[in-house]
Parts: structure tokens; sequence; C-alpha cells
């Protein structure tokens, strides 16, 4: 049966949103991997000489070269998928993903080969943030590109839904493992097994992307001969501005993930003393009901604009650090399940609409350079320092309440970004507000 041209726009469509969804989760469980096994493995296995606070910031400066490195991957692959097209970058970036994950794993402890342990450890972290660095305006532009217009923000939020399922996948599988192993057996090996296993993952995700078409507006791009020489140098000299304003539109957002998703491990079992299975399992279910959360605040964007949502979800973070704090320190089981479980989902008020209100915001040409570059400086300036500014913060006060003002601040740059936006635009360069 010959399918329609309506028919085959609609079936590349919806395999382009399911390849970006789903390829995202696989390259996002890689990476959250390492942050969970940052927060519970990596201090005593990598730094056993340092003191407790010493080898935990050490565990968390490794993590952070990550995303120290995601800015610069955005420029390197934000070039290529602006000259080459969006579909063999996020090929080629799920191959780095995957075989810097097994390398991760693969690193012996510091018994046997002393401190390269730790270095070996940082650059596999370094070739992870250089893939997520590409990867992201690849599947945003894949699913963004293919999609009407006025459900972009609903489709495009399937490519961030990627984030809280690979997390559900990576604390999922160390949560197993603690099931079957014993506390030393999960440091001497346990923790291995789901770093070796991406490959499986990463095998399948290829193959889901390798069928994808590129986008439409990309093979217009190359048919009027529109594409730009040096995409990267361009879409800083003519919008700088919104790269620099993308970037800090993201601090709220930014600081309060990884806060509620890999600060909360160190904080519920340093300072509040719960068992590290319990922690991965409320983390896992705030992720789990994120995968709702997101799509559902995308969609509204469709409805009340992106400018709309994400403002409520900057303001409402810039009053949460304290309530969530607030029944953390309770130490009362029930409102410290409460705390974690809705703290993801609130974040989702910003980073449902996220994608397509940073995609919208840059021409065409230079989309995958500005929009790459503007999402990924914010791991420099937000969520990679947020762990570590916390930990600081919370040696240096003795209390929760200065971390929670630091959240709050972040929240309120974001929000003042929020209205210094450009008015978006569709792929077509009208106008959307």
């Amino acid at each position: 049966m010959t399918l329609t041209a309506d028919q085959t726009h609609r079936k590349n469509r919806r395999r382009a949103v399911v390849s970006s969804s789903v390829g995202t989760a696989i390259e996002w469980y890689d990476f959250f991997l390492y942050g969970v096994a940052a927060a519970t493995v990596f201090p005593q296995k990598f730094f056993p000489s340092s003191d407790p606070f010493t080898a935990t910031m050490l565990s968390f400066a490794t993590f952070f070269v990550g995303f120290a490195a995601r800015p610069v991957g955005a420029a390197i692959f934000g070039h290529f998928g602006d000259r080459v097209g969006r579909k063999k970058l996020l090929v080629f970036t799920m191959i780095v993903m995957g075989a810097s994950t097994m390398g991760v794993g693969l690193v012996p402890s510091y018994e046997i080969i002393g401190i390269w342990g730790g270095v070996l450890l940082t650059i596999g972290r370094i070739l992870q943030g250089l893939a997520i660095g590409g990867q992201w305006s690849g599947s945003v532009l894949m699913a963004a590109e293919w999609t009407d217009p006025k459900a972009r923000g609903f489709t495009t939020s399937f490519t961030q839904l990627g984030a809280p399922a690979g997390m559900v996948l990576a604390n999922g599988v160390l949560a197993l493992m603690t099931v079957f192993t014993t506390d030393q057996s999960f440091l001497d090996w346990g923790w291995r097994i789901p770093f070796l296993a991406s490959v499986a993952l990463v095998i399948a995700g290829f193959y889901i992307r390798a069928g994808v078409k590129e986008t439409p507006v990309f093979e217009e791009l190359k048919k009027t001969g529109a594409v730009v020489k040096m995409p990267v140098l361009e879409v800083l000299r003519s919008n700088g501005r919104d790269v620099a304003v993308t970037a800090l539109l993201r601090t709220s957002q930014q600081t309060c993930f990884y806060m509620f998703t890999t600060y909360i491990i160190t904080y519920a079992t340093t300072v509040l003393g719960l068992g590290r299975g319990m922690v991965l399992n409320f983390v896992m279910i705030q992720a789990l009901i994120s995968c709702f959360t997101i799509p559902l605040f995308g969609h509204l964007s469709d409805i009340y604009g992106r400018r709309t949502i994400t403002a409520i979800g900057c303001a409402i973070m810039i009053v949460f650090p304290f309530v969530y704090f607030g029944m953390l320190d309770s130490k009362s089981l029930p409102l410290v399940f409460i705390a974690i479980a809705v703290a993801l989902p609130l974040q989702d008020l910003q980073y449902g609409p996220q994608a397509a209100f940073i995609a919208e915001s840059f021409p065409p040409a230079l989309r995958y350079s500005g929009s790459s570059l503007g999402y990924q400086l914010a791991s420099i300036t937000a969520g990679g320092p947020s762990p570590i500014i916390a930990a600081f913060l919370l040696r240096d006060y003795g209390t929760s309440t200065a971390i929670a003002v630091y959240v709050s601040l972040c929240s309120v740059i974001s929000l003042i970004c929020v209205f210094l936006m450009p008015h978006s635009t569709d792929s077509h360069g009208h106008g959307r507000g």
C-alpha cells in the first residue's frame, strides 16, 4: 500500500519524536549514572585517602567537568549540526556517550592505580559532557522541525522527558544492584554493571535513530543555499544577546534540577541519615511523576504561551526551596517523601516548555548552534556548580536556609530573563509570543 504525502509526513514526524525521546533517555541514563555514582560510590572508591567532605568535593568536581565540557560540545556539534544536518550528529553523539560510559565502568579503583583512577574518571566525564552538549539541540530540532508549530511545545517536551526517564533507568538499575549485592560488593563491583550495560541501550538507540530522516527545515536550507559556513561565529555575532539570555533563563531550572536529583542524595544520606536505597527510590518516584508533568506543561505552553508557563515556574521556585528544606529538615519520613516527590514536577513548569521556548528563539540557519550554546552554557554557570555550592553553604553556615536562599536568587534571575527572551519564531519565521 502506497502512503500519501501527508501520511508519509506524519510517519516521519512520529519517528522523529520517538527517536528524540528514546535516544535522549538513553544518553541521559549514561549521564545520570555518573551523577548518582559520584554521590554514592566514587568518594570511597577513588578518593579514599581524603576526609569525607574533601572526598565528596573531589567526586563532585569530576562530576562538574562534564558540565564544563558541555558548552564545548555545543560549539563543536552545533557547528556541524547547522552545516551537515541534525540527524548525523545525533547518531555520532550517541556512540561517543556509550563508549565513554562503558569506559567509566572499567576504570580501576584507587587501590589498584591510585589517583590515576580519578584522572580516568575525569576523561570519561569530559567525553560524556561533549556528547550531551551536542545531542540536546539535535534531538529538540529533530522533533521541532518535523512538527506543527501549534503543537511544538508538546512534541519537543518528549525530548525533555528523556532526562527523568534516563534518571529512572539510572537510579532503578543502581537500586536493583543494591538489592542483589551487599554494601561491600556493590562498592567493589556492583556499581560497574549499570555502566557496562549501557552498550545494549546504545545499540537500541542507534537502531532507532538510524531510521530517522533529516528535517524538512534543514533540507530547505540546503536547497536554497542558506546554510551558513561558520554558524557558531555568526550566531555569537548576530544573536549573542539571545545566547546569553538563554543561558541565564536556565539558571533556576538547572540549579533546581541538580539540587533535587543529585545533591539531595548526599544531603538525605549524610544530614538526614536516611538509607541510600530509600533515597534512590524517592528520587526515582519523583522522576516517574516528572515523565507525566513535562508533556503536560509543554502542552500548556502551546495553549497559554511559553513565557507564561515558564514565568509561573520561576515564581514558584523563588518560594519553594524554603518549603522544601523545611520539610526535609523535619526528618519526618512522610514529609521528606512529599518534598522529594513534588520538587522535580514543580521544576517542570520551566523544563517542559523550555525546548520549544529556546529553539524558537533562533533563526533556522543558526538554530542548532544558538540553542545548543545557550542551553549548555548554563551547565557551567548553574547546573554543574550547584551541588558543590550547596555543600559549601551547608558547611559554612550550618543551615539549609543558606541553600534555599541560593536557589531562590537563581530563580529571580531566571524570572527576569523570561521577559528578556526574544519573541520566538516557528521554522518558517512567523512570529510567536
